[in-house]
């Protein structure tokens, strides 16, 4: 699970799971993971071929961002 304030963070507008592992946020071996509501997100982001919860995809979008599973 990764945090939505973690996605905020990150220096990328497209968030994919390479990119999760390549920041540490997930391990190495990581088949998927999944954004969780917590923290804020404060600006445009796509999340690529990763979960979300209802409420963080609801918050991502409210940023102008997506979710595309």
């Amino acid at each position: 699970e990764v945090r939505l304030s973690e996605i905020n963070k990150l220096p990328a507008d497209e968030i994919d799971l390479p990119l999760l592992i390549q920041s540490g946020l997930v391990p190495r071996n990581a088949l998927s993971a999944k954004v969780i509501f917590s923290g804020v997100i404060s600006r445009k982001v796509v999340l690529k071929g990763l979960g979300a919860t209802k409420n963080a995809k609801e918050a991502i979008e409210a940023a102008g961002g997506s979710v595309s599973e």
